[in-house]
């Protein structure tokens, strides 16, 4: 069932932005102090490219869609760092422990002492509750977060929460309470001079790049990198030839010949699959979504229609690997695959039982090949982002292979500002897009953000801070089994209500699984050192890493 929450807003989730997936270019006012374009080599800067396109306004809010990449992370934390590269425990913050009581219902939080906030002001065990607590960004599930003693901090909760451990701990920014208790409308706070107790603060924004300095006070210790400068580029081919040109230091996008930047050795490079990519379809008609994919039959036709194999090999020149139509990370998430679905999405189109599945549900073909029913043709628009080369490439071979199973697709280009708009408020048909992978070796995070009716709300109304069902889809059974699953710590319960859940998004698919695409990161080895490597992945290594980008910036430094 979808509701309308009003003001009473969900607790926020990672916002991870990129050409891949999800959240941030600039939306705000700026301070243009006319820090133009990139800086000269040599100087200890580092540049970096985390996805935005020009013009960049300042907008530091992390609550906003629409935040700039360094505020998380770099400017605000989390009270844990859960490392999605990884299987290891979460890494101490701004809290050092944390305790579930028996049932699940209590957590016991104890914070670092002695942090301060980049204005002087003590972190404290009341911020803390303020950053549970306020209009914006507390859970639902929440029953009341109390101070215990300065250094300790409990959330009481209406049912068990075992299974939002990672959500609580690794992705709640803790903000300042004696700056957001004033702040009238907390989502559309542009919060240009961001008050955090990360390891940057703000220098300076322009419509072509931002300006962060280290934080001097940071409780980790003052960063040796001392600047970074983000640029605003409205395409990958244009941060490609900065890369090359040594104009860029950091930066997570695809290339399809990363040989070609790494070859001369400054360039390193790491790849780390993790984050599906999907189509969106808008697929709740009681909802308000318009349009042939609203029809479950038209999905599932489509879903057999695709080639994902020519896909991966023509669009993603064979760096995405295979993905699940449970949403469960292939070899990591294993165990908690269902073993009454299918395991993998189908790899080869199989147009003659899309045709099948049409007929079915009453769709006959005419005489130009493509179906229809009650006089009207199946034609859908499918959007993807203009300048992202490795998701246009794959639109356009999905609407050639669709109409080779009758199903006509137009494929389009639109602005960031546009793809945004269209799948915050459920104006689309379908989106080329991605979806946030799990930090945690458990898909429980996606039923819940991605497929939960809890986190969605009518076609026209823009989802709210933490919601992600860009699809508008709404399932009780659904819903019934992401909240059994959140109530429990054991296993065997949690699959039971993970094999629900996958039989119901496996037949429905409001989002149409393509593959889990490469995660391309490139960075400066010779100027800069401490990157994350295969031997060493400290952290998710992209430059547009929520959370994940600030522990990278507070560890390299520039080589001596």
């Amino acid at each position: 069932m979808i509701r309308s929450k009003g003001r009473k807003r969900l607790l926020t989730a990672v916002a991870l932005a990129s050409g891949l997936t999800l959240l941030a270019t600039g939306c705000g006012s700026s301070g243009d102090d006319g820090d133009q374009g990139t800086a000269s080599k040599g100087d200890g800067v580092l540049t970096v490219w985390a996805g935005s396109q020009t013009p960049i306004v300042a907008n530091f809010n992390p609550y906003a869609p629409t935040v700039l990449h360094a505020a998380l992370g770099g400017v605000y934390e989390t009270l844990f760092y859960f490392n999605k590269a990884s299987s290891d425990a979460p890494q101490p913050m701004l809290g050092e422990s944390y305790e579930f009581n028996e049932d699940g219902t209590e957590l016991t939080i104890k914070i670092r002492e002695g942090v301060t906030w980049n204005d002087g002001k003590p972190f404290t065990a009341e911020d803390v509750v303020y950053s549970f607590s306020n209009e914006t960004s507390k859970p639902v599930y929440l029953a009341s977060a109390e101070v215990v003693d300065p250094t300790t901090v409990k959330l009481t909760f209406t049912g068990p929460q075992f299974t939002n451990e990672f959500a609580l701990l690794g992705a709640s920014w803790m903000v300042p309470e004696h700056i957001w208790k004033d702040v009238p409308d907390t989502i559309s706070f542009a919060n240009e001079k961001p008050v955090g107790t990360g390891p940057y603060t703000v220098a300076s924004t322009s419509d072509a790049s931002y300006s962060m300095v280290a934080n001097p006070d940071y409780w980790g210790g003052a960063p040796a990198v001392e600047k970074v400068q983000y640029l605003g580029i409205d395409a990958n081919t244009s941060a490609e030839s900065l890369l090359k040109t040594g104009k860029i230091d950091w930066a997570g996008m695809f290339v399809a010949d990363p040989e070609s930047l790494t070859k001369d050795g400054r360039l390193g490079y790491i790849n780390t699959p993790q984050d599906p990519t999907v189509l969106y379809t808008c697929a709740n008609a009681d909802a308000g979504c318009v349009g042939a994919q609203t029809d479950v039959a038209v999905r599932q036709a489509l879903n057999v229609a695709i080639d994902r194999g020519v896909i991966n090999e023509k669009a993603f020149v064979g760096l995405a690997a295979e993905i699940s139509p449970t949403f469960a990370l292939l070899g990591r998430d294993d165990k908690w695959i269902s073993p009454d679905v299918e395991k993998v999405s189908p790899q080869e189109a199989n147009a003659a039982e899309a045709g099948k599945i049409l007929e079915a549900a009453g769709y006959t073909k005419g005489a130009d090949g493509i179906y229809e029913k009650d006089g009207k043709k199946l034609e859908l628009k499918l959007i993807s982002v203009e300048g992202w080369s490795d998701y246009n490439a794959a639109a356009d071979l999905i609407a050639a292979q669709a109409k080779t199973a009758g199903i006509a697709i137009t494929a389009e280009t639109a602005t960031w500002d546009e793809f945004s708009d269209a799948r915050q408020t459920g104006g689309f048909e379908l989106i080329m897009g991605g979806v946030v992978g799990t930090s945690v070796p458990d898909p429980f995070q996606i039923y819940r953000d991605w497929f939960s009716g809890e986190y969605t709300q009518p076609v026209g109304t823009q989802l709210e801070s933490g919601e992600w069902n860009f699809s508008r889809y709404s399932n009780p059974t659904v819903d019934a089994a992401v909240n059994a699953a959140a109530a429990t710590n054991d296993e065997a319960a949690k699959k039971a209500a993970y094999a629900t859940i996958q039989t119901e998004i496996t037949r429905d698919l409001p989002y149409i699984p393509i593959v889990i695409n490469a995660t391309q990161t490139f960075f400066d080895q010779k100027d800069f050192t401490g990157w994350p490597t295969e031997d060493d992945l400290y952290a998710f290594p992209p430059s547009w890493g929520s959370v994940s980008a600030g522990v990278v910036l507070s560890t390299i430094k520039p080589a001596e």
